[in-house]
């Protein structure tokens, strides 16, 4: 009994410039190198993440201010048209369509259109300083070191 592998062999001349799947191998496409294709990735989900804030706005009934409808827009032309949102390769890592300030910007952007409180921009929650009132709330001013 003959087993059946997957292999299905090439019935085409060795070298007649046929690939395996039947198509002339000059006009397949190159195979990209592994950063090019985390950069269109990257690219891919910049322009999904500001498609994304723009429905979840809509779909909300939240009006976006002015500025934030013309963020997100030239946001998403500068990626299609060169790849990425900024110029200055030290705003952002490399490969990222977005630069880190521009990012920061869509999450919040993101957060008001699904209804979410704004977050502290600066620090945590801040503690109040312990009070010296004692329980009456009468200061005590003595110092408990003195005799």
């Amino acid at each position: 009994m003959q087993r059946k592998s997957g292999f299905k062999p090439n019935t085409q001349a060795v070298g007649s410039g046929m690939t395996r799947s039947g198509g002339l191998s000059a006009s397949a496409k190159p195979k990209q190198s592994p950063y090019e294709a985390e950069r269109e990735a990257n690219r891919r989900a910049a322009l999904n993440a500001l498609k994304r804030a723009r429905r979840a706005a809509d779909k909300a009934g939240i009006d976006l201010s002015e500025w934030e409808g013309k963020f997100i827009e030239s946001v998403a032309e500068r990626i299609q048209t060169h790849g990425r949102a900024f110029g200055d390769p030290e705003l952002g890592r490399p490969g990222q369509a977005l630069s880190s300030m521009q990012g920061r910007k869509l999450k919040e952007i993101t957060a008001k259109a699904n209804g979410e409180a704004p977050k502290r921009r600066w620090g945590g929650k801040r503690s109040k300083p312990a009070s010296r009132e004692g329980d009456d709330g009468s200061r005590n001013d003595t110092d408990e070191g003195s005799p």
